[in-house]
């Protein structure tokens, strides 16, 4: 008899242990039966509740996007100037919450997985409007049209990302910073 609530949990530990299993082994190398093992359930039970190792990959990335929202939300919740909002956007996007190593493995994967996979694609498409709609909130302040503004800060964001994972040293403490820098420098050579 299966024992009641324990769907929600169990569904937790299995999205958890797949971003664990994808973070420390650096690749979508990863079986159902080793993440159900590390999540503490039976393989079976991992496939009826996602189907296969995709959906439980695409589970795990609907729950680093929901983390990743949340701190925007927070962090644009805190600012009541408009000029404000930009650099609040930014520190989201390099919170500790979205840069753990086993999360910038899980994006690297992503973007991998996005090439072949079209529900991966959706998502990633998901993620990177909604940023790009963030960005430009964030610039019709300074701006009468961000357009390439937004494009760079979004490929400067992507970009820290992709180098701190490939190097492997990590995010550089004044990252956020380093790209608020730069949208500034931006916007000033765009009002120009």
């Amino acid at each position: 008899m299966p024992k009641v609530g324990m769907e929600p949990v169990r569904r937790a530990a299995l999205v958890d242990a797949t971003i664990g299993m994808i973070g420390e082994a650096g690749s979508l190398d990863v079986t159902v039966g080793q993440i159900a093992k590390r999540a503490g359930v039976s393989t079976a039970l991992a496939h009826h509740y996602f189907g296969g190792k995709d959906q439980i990959f695409l589970a795990a990335m609907r729950h680093i996007l929901s983390e990743y929202s949340a701190e925007v939300r927070l962090a644009l919740k805190s600012t009541s100037a408009p000029q404000d909002r930009l650099a609040a956007l930014i520190a989201a996007n390099f919170s500790p919450t979205c840069f753990k190593p086993t999360t910038v493995n899980a994006w690297l994967n992503f973007y991998v997985q996005a090439q072949s996979s079209e529900d991966a694609a959706r998502l990633l498409r998901i993620y990177q409007r909604r940023l790009d709609s963030n960005l430009r909130h964030a610039l019709r302040a300074h701006l009468s049209d961000p357009t390439p503004v937004v494009q760079a800060l979004a490929a400067m964001i992507d970009g820290v990302y992709l180098r701190a994972a490939l190097s492997r040293s990590g995010l550089k403490r004044d990252a956020a910073q380093q790209v608020l820098s730069a949208a500034r420098a931006l916007i000033a050579e765009q009002k120009q």
